[in-house]
């Protein structure tokens, strides 16, 4: 059976984000654990990434929101535990105006190739990102792009629920593995 690891953003995921309805309609995805979410530092986020892949009984899927996406591609430079794949949603641009300087730490962003499947969904109209640099980023990281139109940055504030289409985005992608 496949695991899913979630990863959130700065600040986590409240109430109100799919990540944290995922986790409550089925218990068995876990969180990262970093020491802080609002103070985000790169090698502890790095290491709490690795220790919960380390944790986990078989290969998992992670599945990143916005800084988390980052995350994934410093984590993936020097990864020696292996992941199934990773699901990408919402990669924020470092260089973006609305890009929190609390992880300035998270530039340059790593532009190699991943080294296991991934998948990025964007929104065309994200205050952390312009499509083109997502686009840009699916590129240098052989992921597949999905990009799902005007859903701003694709979190709580969205409004998008439970978001049954990025659930099937998940499972269409899991089933490719």
């Amino acid at each position: 059976m496949t695991e899913f690891i979630h990863l959130p953003g700065i600040g986590n995921s409240g109430e109100a984000h799919w990540q944290s309805r995922w986790e409550l309609a089925d218990p068995a995805i876990r969180r990262f654990a970093p020491a802080s979410w609002d103070q985000p530092d790169l090698a502890d986020w790095v290491a709490a990434l690795d220790r919960a892949v380390r944790a986990a009984n078989t290969p998992p899927v992670l599945v990143a929101h916005s800084l988390a996406c980052l995350l994934v591609a410093h984590w993936q430079k020097q990864m020696t535990a292996l992941v199934k794949g990773a699901l990408l949603v919402a990669v924020p641009d470092p260089r973006s105006p609305a890009f929190p300087a609390e992880a300035a730490a998270f530039a340059p962003v790593p532009e190699q190739r991943f080294r296991f499947p991934s998948m990025i969904v964007a929104s065309t109209n994200d205050p952390y990102a312009s499509l083109s640099y997502v686009q840009a980023r699916a590129g240098q990281w052989g992921s597949d792009l999905v990009d799902i139109g005007a859903k701003g940055h694709i979190n709580g504030a969205s409004n998008l629920g439970d978001w049954p289409e990025g659930r099937r985005f998940l499972m269409e992608f899991h089933a490719r593995l």
